[in-house]
């Protein structure tokens, strides 16, 4: 580990070298991206400086040990067991900063809820997840955007991509991916019966342009007269887009604008995103099969939340975590789950980590 660590630091001090000259400084495109990488590292290279003080105290107070004065040795073995503690606690600081840090931690994201299977009441849980999802990004600080809407009866949702922007977006949100499913009695269920129903989250990283390169010849673009909730015309011009990628099939439709311009520009937004995260799972699923599922896979083919409105619970079966708290997270109260499932993962990545480094 301290092999890696030292070889760390020397590239935190070329980097520091490389961007005080003036040939780095007159390019800001490779000024951005050496910064980019001094700041990833600069937390740990911090660490590592802090162990070896702590380190060089100790072999110090070792040395006082071996004094002949009485005093001196008590004082002495009173701040090695000090030293020695705070040591231990930054070897283990030390491993979690090793842990490979995700790319898409800092990007911005795409969040997509869909209604599932339960008709009318999977659409108003879908919009019960939007409302969620837009007020803890209101919480956070984030800026959101509607980039599509397919409304439902009843404030409910068939559809909706929302663009979030903001410190850690991606970091916070990733592990909402998946199949979020509802029981609760509908208010049109006479009998009291609970019914179970569900949404799907999709949360992608959103990519740059130096991500994703589209070339025009691989898309079809197609114009046609925007429409609102059950067909209406909205406008008689030609402003929505439909957008084919034709190498994947993905399509992408965008009415919300009135200038076709503008809703050209959310499509090919949401496509490069799509495309960023096929190409992540491909990435993934060539590494190892049975790694699917886990941290950022962006697997959303399993359950893996439910909301039980009669006992006012929410249970995340990813990690066996149970909250009572449903009224408030529904409210965007999210820290108090999303904290636990980053300390999860963060302890299973720790122990991949281990078992590289002792060689199990």
């Amino acid at each position: 580990m301290f092999d890696k660590l030292a070889a760390v630091e020397m590239r935190y001090e070329e980097l520091t070298s490389s961007l005080g000259t003036a040939e780095v400084q007159s390019d800001p495109t490779e000024y951005r991206t050496q910064a980019k990488m001094l700041a990833d590292i600069e937390a740990l290279v911090l660490k590592y400086r802090e162990h070896r003080t702590v380190t060089e105290e100790i072999a110090q107070a070792e040395d006082l040990m071996k004094s002949g004065d009485p005093e001196m040795r008590d004082l002495a073995q009173e701040e090695l067991a000090d030293l020695t503690a705070r040591q231990s606690r930054i070897v283990d600081e030390l491993k979690i900063l090793l842990i490979p840090k995700d790319p898409n931690d800092d990007k911005n994201v795409l969040v997509e809820i869909r209604a599932g299977t339960g008709g009318e009441e999977a659409a108003l849980f879908a919009g019960e997840l939007y409302r969620m999802y837009t007020r803890y990004a209101e919480r956070q600080g984030w800026k959101l955007e509607v980039l599509g809407m397919s409304e439902a009866g009843q404030g409910g949702l068939k559809e909706v991509i929302v663009s979030i922007t903001g410190q850690g977006a991606y970091s916070r949100l990733k592990y909402e991916s998946g199949v979020h499913r509802v029981q609760r009695v509908p208010a049109t269920e006479a009998s009291g019966r609970i019914h179970t129903s569900t949404a799907t989250v999709a949360v992608l990283p959103e990519a740059d342009d130096i991500d994703i390169q589209i070339n025009d010849k691989d898309l079809r673009i197609d114009t046609f007269c925007s429409s609102g909730p059950g067909g209406q015309s909205v406008n008689t011009t030609y402003s929505a887009v439909r957008v084919t990628h034709l190498p994947t099939g993905i399509v992408v439709s965008q009415q919300d604008e009135k200038s076709q311009i503008k809703n050209r520009a959310k499509a090919l937004k949401v496509l490069r995103s799509r495309l960023y995260d096929l190409e992540m799972q491909k990435q993934q699923d060539a590494i190892a099969k049975e790694r699917r599922g886990q941290v950022g896979s962006g697997d959303r083919s399993e359950k893996i939340r439910t909301y039980n409105f009669p006992q006012s619970r929410i249970t995340d079966h990813r990690i066996n975590f149970t909250t009572h708290q449903l009224t408030a997270v529904l409210d965007g109260s999210l820290a108090e789950l999303i904290d636990a499932l980053t300390t999860y993962y963060t302890a299973e990545k720790l122990k991949e980590v281990t078992a590289v480094e002792t060689g199990l």
